[in-house]
């Protein structure tokens, strides 16, 4: 019996980029295993509808009547996954990503040549026009932009980041390599590593939980990938007001202090600690509050934007 792979997207008032992601699995080409599609309809609005729409594949749409996050949401789609399907692999998607149509099946051929693997992440470009500095690049570069390319943490500076970011792609990241965070953006994962670790941590919500899950999955001796031979489109945060909004610098505050006071060594808790003392004295209210809650253990979604 070939594997089987469920692929999981998390939708939140995102009708039209969840839709044009779904036209785009459809277009897949799968060899060597088989697969579901799961959207899990994280209390949006107006419940995600997929009657009128043509699909070659049926999807399943679960729904969640509360807004329980990336974290959340996902994990409600795991759950699905292995209870339902018995899926040998889960793959988290963003429902505001387009993919190339074999980028399932690089991922399965990278994942299954490496025993040790428990994760691996695609080449993900920005979508063409959603570029942070879209002036900076001609026309006929745009979606050739680069927005992972694995991934790395700075440790001293409290960093994660990723890498390639911004730079067009000249073919300086087609070489596969291994990568300290797996994007939840785009990520394959095995069974196994889910039944010894669990899943998302839903303190964090939104926002570095895929790198927290890629700590955990590193501490326990599973390898992260970066497979270059994979590609989608990202049109980034689609669905959470977008980057450099105050939802995004609420949550990446919190879970950024959360982050390194949980996995930092004692030199990177203490610069975080410094950080923190500086964000009261100086950041802005909201960065204020994002720290106050992580001080008065308040986690998961908060009513401050």
């Amino acid at each position: 019996m070939k594997p089987h792979i469920s692929i999981v997207i998390v939708h939140y008032n995102t009708d039209k980029d969840t839709k044009e992601c779904l036209d785009s699995l459809a277009k897949i080409k799968a060899k060597g295993f088989t697969y579901a599609i799961i959207v899990v309809d994280n209390g949006s609005k107006t419940p995600l509808s997929l009657k009128r729409k043509k699909l070659t594949k049926e999807v399943e749409v679960l729904r969640s009547e509360a807004n329980l996050g990336f974290t959340g949401g996902n994990n409600i789609g795991i759950r699905h996954a292995l209870e339902t399907y018995n899926s040998d692999y889960i793959l988290l998607l963003n429902a505001d990503t387009v993919v190339k149509p074999d980028f399932l099946t690089q991922l399965f051929k990278r994942i299954k040549a490496e025993p040790q693997s428990g994760m691996v992440s695609p080449k993900i470009y920005f979508a063409a026009g959603k570029e942070f500095h879209q002036d900076s690049y001609s026309k006929k570069d745009h979606g050739q932009v680069l927005w992972y390319a694995g991934g790395s943490i700075d440790w001293q500076n409290l960093l994660a980041f990723h890498r390639g970011v911004d730079e067009l792609d000249r073919g300086h990241f087609d070489h596969q390599q291994q990568s300290d965070f797996a994007t939840g953006c785009c990520v394959l994962i095995k069974r196994e590593l889910l039944e010894k670790l669990r899943w998302l941590d839903k303190r964090y919500f939104l926002y570095l939980e895929d790198v927290d899950w890629s700590k955990r999955v590193k501490d326990a001796g599973y390898q992260l990938l970066f497979e270059p031979q994979a590609v989608i489109w990202h049109k980034n945060a689609g669905a959470s007001e977008g980057a450099g909004s105050d939802l995004h610098q609420y949550y990446q505050t919190r879970n950024r202090l959360l982050f390194f006071f949980q996995h930092g060594s004692l030199k990177s808790r203490l610069t975080a600690f410094f950080w923190l003392l500086r964000l009261l004295k100086q950041g802005s209210t909201l960065k204020k509050q994002a720290v106050l809650d992580f001080l008065l253990n308040r986690f998961g979604k908060q009513p401050v934007i």
